[in-house]
């Protein structure tokens, strides 16, 4: 009975230990996560401006961002910048998941290609901005001297000062670093797959893309969940790309590529609404929620 006893507090002495040492980390988190963002939904309701006194204005602000025009403008940008982006992404990665994971092609050396598709996303986006600013610029960039030196156009395209171009070249620019990220993922799901089926479908006469319809795909389709909600969550927070290779907030040219973000930024730390940017990030934040519930609603339907 003694025994027991000690051992039941050996355990408790065990449990506290634990406690303690994950204190420091709840502490942090609550001070550097929970409470920004309860700040942050308290001010949305203010008129703060960054410094001085928040005084409560109500609906106000939310009722501001949805019936103004130019957050709505943002907002399509951003939808029309993160849907050429993800079909294209998506769409290259699926296409190289099914030649690498084809047992009829049998690729050897699928990790150095994994590393060199993986490479864009290591690079710094101030770095890709720059790089990318300088190969598309119009008078200068390599790309239109490569165009018109080869009889393709007569005149240098004007990359990023036309509103019917510049948000595409920023949607390719994003594919190009964020499909190897999508392609690791994918790929390491199919390879989680049994051998067997791959094999039996051969065996059976099976066609690629019907292997690929029937088994991949849906053996695939939690992770294909996730990497379309992080892409979602990813691209209604574009920012940094287009700020540095499209004027700032201002989203040259004409502000076609003025993202959500970009919207939020320049009233929050340029203007000095902070109050009203508080808002906006909240609307944003309901927005994909909102989506996010709707792709589990129609991801996962079958579960």
């Amino acid at each position: 009975m003694a025994s027991t006893t000690a051992k039941k507090n050996k355990l408790k002495n065990k449990d506290y230990v634990g406690v303690i040492m994950i204190i420091p980390f709840v502490v942090v988190f609550c001070i550097f996560s929970i409470y920004p963002v309860l700040r942050t939904l308290r001010l949305s309701f203010t008129n703060y401006k960054g410094y001085g006194d928040a005084t409560f204005n109500g609906l106000d602000n939310y009722i501001r961002c949805l019936t103004d025009k130019f957050f709505w403008r943002a907002l399509w940008n951003t939808i029309k910048m993160w849907g050429v982006n993800i079909i294209l992404q998506l769409g290259l990665a699926f296409l190289l998941t099914i030649v690498f994971s084809d047992i009829k092609y049998k690729i050897k050396g699928l990790p150095v290609f994994r590393v060199i598709y993986y490479l864009p996303n290591l690079i710094a986006v101030t770095t890709v901005a720059i790089l990318f600013s300088s190969l598309l610029d119009r008078s200068y960039g390599s790309v239109n001297q490569l165009l018109v030196h080869s009889g393709i156009t007569k005149t240098p395209i004007d990359w990023l000062g036309k509103t019917s171009i510049t948000p595409y070249v920023v949607s390719v620019i994003q594919t190009w670093m964020w499909f190897g990220n999508s392609f690791i993922m994918l790929m390491a799901s199919v390879q989680g797959i049994n051998n067997d089926y791959f094999e039996a479908a051969a065996i059976d006469g099976a066609g690629r893309w019907t292997v690929f319809g029937k088994i991949t795909l849906p053996l695939i389709k939690p992770i294909l969940l996730y990497v379309s909600i992080t892409s979602l969550i990813g691209g209604l927070q574009l920012f940094d790309l287009p700020y540095l290779m499209c004027g700032g907030t201002v989203g040259n040219p004409a502000g076609s590529t003025q993202t959500v973000i970009m919207y939020l930024y320049k009233f929050g730390f340029e203007t000095w609404q902070t109050g009203y940017a508080s808002a906006v990030a909240y609307v944003l934040f309901l927005l994909v929620l909102i989506v996010s519930l709707i792709q589990f609603k129609v991801g996962g339907k079958e579960d």
